[in-house]
């Protein structure tokens, strides 16, 4: 979830930190699901495609592209006789890179035309405010990038007003009183410091929503895995975990033996749950459906 020192998004050696966490985690897969699960269902019910010649899909912060092509592909499968396009906004020159390689690979995202934009979300909004033209869109994706633009309601808002009729806004982000949230939360003071100066969760979203009177349907995406490595201070594995959590280069050395010792015991006593001797840390994550 989190950059590493003054950056809002993924460079060089936090990359590497972000893929290990993946693989660590299991996160992708849960949203894979989550998404196979829901938006099939989702689209034809709320007939995202009626009475449409083209869909215009949009993802922000979209990393190295895993979770957007396969939102691609079910819209494309579901809307077979329709042409989709589809805008990427991505600060990580490295992750766009590899999501323009995915796509070379993919015959099927071979099919869409893509504009890219190398930015930051809030130079988008810049940008797309200073053209005075608003490209609307039947479908946006903002995936655990909300923890790091400066002003969340005003980025919602904005997110929100290009939607077209009937169009779906969909942001996942970590669950209300999860694992991140209850660490971020306690720690707040030695953690948000860099790039998260303010942690959030599904619940800082919920309520920014109603708080705009903007319809939405939230659905849990249950995700939990081992750290029990976290542990072991010889365990290289169980380092590069808290060195995420912790959005630092190295945990033993940024901060102090009663800071160390305090979050070791908040991720094992109320982040986590223990089960066959294992310690499984609570990742659950929230999947927002905002209504256009």
């Amino acid at each position: 979830m989190a950059a590493e020192g003054n950056q809002t998004c993924y460079e060089g050696s936090s990359v590497q930190s972000f893929q290990f966490y993946l693989e660590q985690s299991g996160e992708h897969k849960a949203i894979l699901q989550c998404v196979q699960n829901i938006l099939p269902g989702e689209f034809k019910r709320y007939k995202i495609g009626a009475g449409k010649s083209s869909l215009d899909v949009l993802g922000v912060g979209s990393g190295g592209g895993e979770l957007d092509a396969e939102m691609l592909s079910l819209l494309q499968s579901t809307f077979s006789a329709l042409p989709i396009s589809a805008d990427i906004v991505e600060g990580s020159t490295q992750l766009m890179d590899n999501f323009k390689a995915l796509v070379a690979k993919s015959d099927n995202l071979q099919k869409i035309p893509f504009v890219w934009h190398i930015m930051k979300s809030e130079e988008y909004e810049k940008q797309v405010k200073a053209k005075g033209f608003m490209k609307r869109f039947d479908f946006i994706n903002m995936i655990q990038m909300l923890y790091y633009v400066d002003d969340l309601a005003e980025t919602i808002k904005f997110y929100h007003s290009l939607l077209k009729n009937n169009g779906r806004l969909m942001i996942i982000i970590e669950a209300d009183k999860g694992g991140w949230d209850t660490l971020w939360r306690t720690y707040k003071k030695e953690l948000c410091i860099d790039a998260i100066t303010e942690y959030r969760s599904s619940g800082d979203v919920v309520a920014c929503l109603k708080k705009h009177g903007l319809k939405y349907e939230e659905h849990v995406i249950p995700n939990s895995f081992d750290i029990t490595e976290c542990f072991s201070p010889s365990s290289k594995i169980g380092e590069r975990l808290l060195n995420f959590f912790t959005a630092k280069d190295h945990f033993y050395q940024s901060f102090t033996p009663e800071i160390r010792a305090g979050i070791l015991d908040l991720l094992r006593n109320k982040c986590s749950a223990e089960k066959d001797g294992k310690t499984l840390f609570n990742s659950n994550l929230s999947c927002i459906l905002v209504y256009a």
